[in-house]
């Protein structure tokens, strides 16, 4: 039986005289009641201790009405001045939402104790009411209220909500002077606070502090890592918890599972993954579509589905992972499909499934396909176009030659084109030697980004493609007195649980002589098929004997050379780069595929790259 179902014991029956309930309580906010109104109470005050489990199930079940009905009956009772009724009902508004509601009560009581406080304040931070929570903050302390661990993690709570850190780091002086700062429950807040502020340093120093940490904790601070981007600390931490013998829960499952998909430590998540089973979280939404994401970033898009198909509920979240890890890894037949199928089920699509769905036309240059989708999400699906949609759109164009149409398409969308539009639309033009509109994008970009020296570059290599030679000398000399840098090219390969980056150039690995010779060998044997490494590829300013060397060491040949070393001939070799792939390495990765007979997985900004007997999954669409 509901809370509603059991206040109505209280009641005889509703007649016509009697139904305008919503209007009784809403009034009783502001005044008693009086013999009118709307509902009959039955008078016996013995049934009043009742109303404690009905409060507490309407506060369980969220039930507006059926809370109200219920201050209705304290009302009648005379039980408005009571502490315990009406910490009761504050805390019935404030799990529904009716914080105004919620607080004329609580300003309304003669006596207020710790737990009315408590109530309040927590209701303005679960609603995120920053500023409310801190000024009852300080009317306690004004008032001379004792308060607990409770109002104070509760404060900080609100805090974090709006990354408030100076009136965290008062608050932290707060604690540390009354000795709270021990508390379990207000380090953990008060490191949740830092680190979703980007303080790191500050949320570690409160972690290492800590004389005894929970759950919660442990999750929190992998939890600050992962989003600060400092994926292989949450990894280190991560460890250590497990050591410490800390039984996982499903937050910090799901946050180390972002660290390995960040760091396509696919070796890790699979730990990570039989970690989920022994705890039990396999069925858990969140964490199915955390695996499903670790293993599609992680260059297996295989395992990926075999997740996504064993679960057994499917929530929007999952079915946007899985479309997302299909555009990734440019399976975009199987991205479109699944955006059908879901529909099918009476799930509807959300701004994130159109992300990825548009993203997948993209991959292929599947205009009219993006087209209709980018219209359609507004029309049968009422989904807002953000701007993260017009620039999967103006990739799109742009990489099928229609870099007008993409140009006219930015000048006419609702935001400010972003870096990553202009971007794309540069690396559109030296496809299309589209010089004119080349000029323009890196105009904004140089705007934009003026420490990217690779828009300087990229604009350079369209003016020497298309022979216009004092322009080069002038972006290079522009570039030269600029303040911009180039970012260093890397890539990571990861065996036998133990992540191995290499650079162009590498000289520190450990067994670098040994891979130098090895790639020296392979080349030659490639150079007899054919095989001639393409400079122009190469946008670092040097001479070109330079120019050779640094493109027959580039980082993914390095690191694909190693694989070749280490990995069993059986397993396939998966390489993960910072940037994107350069047209000689992609013609480098083919050919290798060929000769070794084995698949090669690069991962790039873009996207995965599947090379296999001499082709890439991207069909040259890139």
């Amino acid at each position: 039986m509901t809370a509603l179902g059991r206040c109505r014991g209280h009641y005889r029956s509703f007649d016509p005289r009697y139904r305008n309930l919503s209007s009784l309580t809403n009034n009783a906010i502001l005044a008693e009641p009086t013999e009118g109104d709307s509902v009959w109470v039955d008078s016996n005050a013995a049934h009043a201790p009742n109303l404690q489990e009905h409060l507490q199930e309407c506060a369980r079940h969220r039930g507006v009405m059926e809370g109200k009905a219920c201050h209705a009956q304290t009302l009648h009772f005379g039980l408005q001045e009571d502490t315990l009724a009406s910490n009761m009902l504050i805390n019935v508004y404030s799990k529904c939402g009716l914080v105004d509601y919620a607080r004329k009560i609580f300003d309304r009581m003669p006596q207020r104790n710790l737990v009315s406080w408590n109530t309040i304040v927590g209701s303005y931070t679960q609603n995120g009411n920053k500023e409310a929570a801190l000024n009852l903050f300080i009317q306690m302390q004004k008032e001379g209220t004792q308060f607990s661990e409770f109002t104070l993690s509760s404060v900080l709570c609100a805090c974090a909500a709006k990354c408030a850190v100076f009136e965290c780091k008062q608050l932290h002086g707060f604690a540390l002077k009354t000795s709270m700062v021990a508390n379990v429950f207000v380090s953990t807040a008060l490191l949740d606070v830092y680190a979703k502020c980007n303080i790191v340093k500050d949320a570690i120093l409160v972690f290492e502090c800590m004389p005894e940490r929970s759950v919660v904790t442990w999750s929190s601070m992998v939890a600050g890592y992962v989003q600060n981007e400092l994926f292989e600390e949450a990894l280190l931490l991560f460890r250590r918890s497990q050591v410490g013998g800390m039984e996982p829960d499903q937050f910090i499952i799901s946050s180390i599972l972002a660290a390995c998909a960040a760091l396509a430590a696919l070796i890790e998540g699979k730990q990570v993954h039989a970690v989920v089973y022994k705890a039990g979280f396999q069925a858990n939404l969140f964490v199915v579509s955390s695996l499903v994401d670790m293993y599609a970033k992680g260059g297996s898009i295989r395992e990926a589905y075999y997740v996504f198909s064993r679960a057994e509920e499917k929530n929007i979240v999952l079915w946007n992972a899985m479309i997302s890890g299909f555009s990734r890894h440019v399976r975009s037949i199987e991205a479109m499909i699944s955006f059908e199928k879901m529909q099918q089920i009476g799930m509807r699509p959300n701004e994130v499934t159109y992300i990825s769905v548009l993203s997948a036309c993209g991959h292929m240059g599947l205009v009219g396909r993006g087209r209709k989708y980018f219209e359609i999400m507004m029309k049968e699906h009422n989904v807002s176009r953000n701007v993260f949609h017009y620039s999967c759109m103006v990739d799109l164009l742009g990489r099928t030659g229609l870099i007008h149409e993409a140009k006219n398409l930015m000048d006419e969308m609702p935001f400010d084109a972003t870096a990553s539009m202009w971007g794309s639309l540069l690396a559109s033009c030296r496809v299309h030697g589209n010089v004119e509109l080349a000029e323009i994008a890196a105009k904004h970009l140089f705007e934009l980004e003026p420490k990217n020296a690779g828009n300087h570059v990229l604009l350079s290599n369209i003016y020497a493609a298309n022979k216009k030679w004092e322009e080069v000398a002038q972006a290079r000399k522009l570039l030269k007195g600029s303040e911009a840098k180039k970012e260093r090219g890397k890539s990571w390969i990861e065996i036998k649980d133990e992540v191995h980056v290499f650079m162009v150039g590498e000289r520190s690995h450990p067994r670098v002589t040994e891979i130098y010779s090895r790639l020296e060998d392979f080349l030659e044997e490639m150079k007899k098929l054919g095989y001639k490494g393409e400079t122009d590829h190469d946008l670092h300013d040097v001479e070109e004997n330079r120019k050779q060397e640094l493109l027959k060491h580039h980082s993914e040949k390095l690191a694909l050379t190693f694989g070749l070393m280490c990995l069993p001939s059986s397993a396939p070799i998966r390489i993960m780069k910072n940037l994107r792939i350069c047209g000689d390495c992609h013609s480098f990765m083919k050919l290798a595929s060929r000769i070794t007979g084995r698949e090669i997985i690069v991962r790039d900004t873009n996207r995965f790259h599947h090379f296999s007997t001499g082709f890439c999954s991207c069909r040259e669409f890139w």
